[in-house]
């Protein structure tokens, strides 16, 4: 496996497909009426297909597709799997302030260095938040480790949809 896979934590993916693209949103559309094994909402070109609350952990995945119109008739679908949308929010603020820390810790330490004084205190808190940062990296790999079971739950549903009505995907 190649190296810029193993470090995506929001894997994404690409299909050309020949049918038009209202006719596949409302093909997944019509699946919440005949399943419930996932919540479909549309909005727009846009489908959020989702774990049913009473199935989902902290680190549930939902599939995020859209499917754009082509010229030739055609379509192409994308999608992206993340985690729900407040955990990632929380994940990412957590990155921002872990990063404006070290920014801060290191001038500090700088700052310190240069007036001659003693800095071992910001250098070791401009560390320690190197070492944060390695911990949220690896925290939001294990998320991920553990919501890949549902990730391809989602994708055999996708997959599964489509097929279920003979659309093929081109790659």
């Amino acid at each position: 496996m190649s190296t810029t896979n193993e470090i995506v934590l929001r894997p994404r993916f690409k299909f050309n497909l020949k049918e038009k693209n209202t006719s596949i949103l409302e093909l997944f559309e019509n699946t919440t009426t005949t399943q419930d094994d996932f919540i479909v909402s549309r909005i727009d070109d846009h489908l959020f297909i989702k774990i049913p609350k009473a199935k989902q952990h902290y680190w549930s995945p939902q599939l995020h597709i859209e499917v754009n119109e082509n010229e030739d008739m055609g379509s192409t679908l994308y999608g992206l799997f993340g985690p729900n949308p407040t955990v990632w929010t929380m994940f990412m603020f957590f990155h921002f302030v872990v990063a404006g820390l070290f920014i801060g810790c290191g001038i500090w330490s700088y700052v310190n260095w240069s007036l001659g004084d003693d800095y071992a205190l910001q250098l070791c808190l401009t560390l320690f938040m190197i070492v944060i940062w390695i911990a949220l990296y690896f925290g939001g790999r294990l998320g991920k480790k553990t919501g890949m079971p549902q990730m391809h739950e989602l994708h055999h549903f996708m997959r599964d949809t489509l097929r279920s009505h003979g659309i093929h995907t081109e790659h």
